[in-house]
């Protein structure tokens, strides 16, 4: 048995992922199949024990998602989300049966606000429900999770008896969520405790958590609940999710490592592949993470005051808590230019956590030779950029061509624009203020369509005047909100490739309609 500190035994913790499920119904989130496959891959190979994967009757989409994830994933659990109603909970066993360990997570709301306004049901109502529910789900499925939504905000009683009731239909696990945010540390400790001292038979089930980070304290909820008697913290790659956001998997992840002294824990989670499934995730959502997000930000490592340089260099311990390499992070470095040949290129790729399959790996050469011949200096981060932006256009199939632009101080700005549209190359010449509008304007006329622009914003991925530019561009059209991202040494390019990509996805998302109540 690892031990921490002398005499303590590490008890496992399992890591229920939600980022392909929670993390998607974050605003501009949405991910196609091939994007969910290859997170599948990444979180299945990362160590994670239970991935969900979708809530299958939200859409054909979904539906789609959990069943193919279900087909690849070797080691991981995976689970579908469903409501309490029987055709929610046919729907996810159909999409999971594929699953080497199926799990069924349904769940209906508990808290006296919910069941009246959300509901319109009776307490005694939503009991029968529970019972009715976990029953039917447990007759499907070996492996049932139900959760009590807006749990923290549910009377102390009336949790528990749903919890042994849930218990005694066939839950094997019991989720406790924070659904909107609103608990603190110490109210979530006892809500847990009350749990594992007042249901007799809590010994039946795992208990589970689901933090959401309204007030900023999704990780420290998690944690107090581990701290609680929990075992199971369901949680998100960055973060991501509805509203504020999920419990960060990786915060949640070296907290426990790092703090083992304090609480004897340990998770089978391959510590060094997390910053490679932020890149990965951030490549895939269109979501850069901010940089002084813990683990994972760009400042994460990064000591600009004196007195912390002189520190560091004296002895890493001083403001280090964790190495950098035991999140998978390499320093950046200019081995590689437009000498460099495939091999080199490949093991860079593995040392900063890209995954590419063999054909992407040689478009993706092909794309950096060209870049080390327009760049002086190649760094890390130009290479995670090209990948990401490699990966984030190779299936769409409206595809950016070429664009010349006319532009200044005396106008008119004007954008001349190729696009490949399944195949098929569309010109469009376009006036503008500026030319991105009249990139953009000459875009809308190749493919007209009614999404409003939300959101436009710039940066460099590294430092000099040849630096790559990497553009965000938010779409939201009748409430669909979507992230396009492009990257490239020139910012108009960037700028066409990011708006192009977004209209990819939104054509994508017109496909899917969410139930409602979705939540948990």
């Amino acid at each position: 048995m690892i031990t921490g500190t002398p005499g303590q035994q590490l008890q496992r913790i399992k890591i229920f992922d939600t980022t392909m499920r929670d993390g998607e119904q974050s605003p501009g989130c949405s991910m196609n199949l091939e994007e969910k496959l290859r997170i599948a891959e990444y979180l299945d190979g990362m160590g994670v024990d239970v991935m969900e994967a979708g809530f299958p009757i939200a859409s054909v989409g979904d539906f789609e998602a959990v069943s193919e994830v279900s087909k690849v994933v070797k080691n991981a659990k995976v689970a579908g989300l469903a409501r309490s109603g029987r055709k929610d909970i046919e729907r996810a066993w159909e999409a999971l049966k594929h699953a080497k360990q199926p799990r069924i997570h349904t769940f209906i709301s508990t808290s006296p606000l919910h069941m009246q306004h959300k509901l319109q049901m009776t307490p005694e109502q939503v009991h029968s429900a529970i019972i009715d529910s976990v029953s039917h789900a447990r007759n499907l499925c070996d492996d049932v999770e139900w959760s009590p939504e807006d749990g923290t905000r549910t009377e102390r009683d009336f949790l528990c008896r749903c919890v042994e009731s849930a218990i005694k239909a066939g839950a094997s696990t019991i989720n406790i969520p924070d659904t909107v945010g609103y608990t603190m540390p110490d109210e979530f400790f006892d809500i847990i405790s009350a749990l594992c001292n007042r249901v007799p038979n809590i010994d039946k089930a795992i208990i589970s958590v689901h933090c959401h980070n309204d007030l900023g304290l999704a990780v420290a909820n998690t944690l107090s609940a581990i701290r609680a008697g929990a075992r199971q913290a369901e949680c998100t790659i960055n973060g991501i999710g509805e509203r504020a956001g999920n419990a960060s998997l990786e915060e949640i992840v070296m907290g426990l490592k790092v703090r083992q002294d304090l609480m004897p824990f340990d998770t089978s989670i391959v510590t060094k592949k997390i910053i490679g499934a932020s890149r990965l995730l951030s490549s895939v959502t269109g979501f850069a993470v901010q940089p002084n997000k813990a683990i994972v930000g760009a400042n994460a490592f990064a000591h600009e005051a004196g007195i912390h340089q002189d520190g560091v260099l004296k002895h890493a311990g001083t403001y280090e808590i964790m190495t950098p390499e035991s999140v998978g992070l390499t320093q950046s470095s200019l081995v590689l230019g437009k000498h460099s040949g495939r091999h080199a290129f490949r093991d860079k790729l593995e040392q900063l956590g890209c995954q590419l399959g063999d054909n992407a790996i040689q478009e993706a050469f092909v794309r950096f030779k060209a870049l080390a011949d327009k760049k002086k200096d190649v760094y890390d981060e130009d290479i995670i950029a090209l990948v990401k932006d490699e990966m984030t256009h190779a299936a769409e199939s409206i595809k950016f061509s070429t664009l010349h632009v006319i532009a200044g101080s005396t106008g008119p700005q004007k954008a001349y624009l190729e696009m490949e549209i399944d195949g098929v190359i569309c010109s469009q010449e376009s006036t503008g203020d500026g030319p991105v509008d009249a990139t953009f304007n000459a875009i809308s006329e190749i493919v007209p369509h009614s999404a409003r622009l939300q959101l436009y914003q710039v940066h460099a991925v590294t430092e000099g005047t040849d630096a790559q530019a990497q553009v965000t561009v938010r779409l939201e059209e009748d409430g669909k909100t979507v992230n396009g991202q492009g990257a490239d040494t020139d910012t108009l390019v960037a700028s066409a490739k990011a708006y192009i990509n977004a209209l990819n996805k939104l054509a994508d998302k017109r496909s899917k309609t969410a139930p409602e109540m979705l939540s948990a």
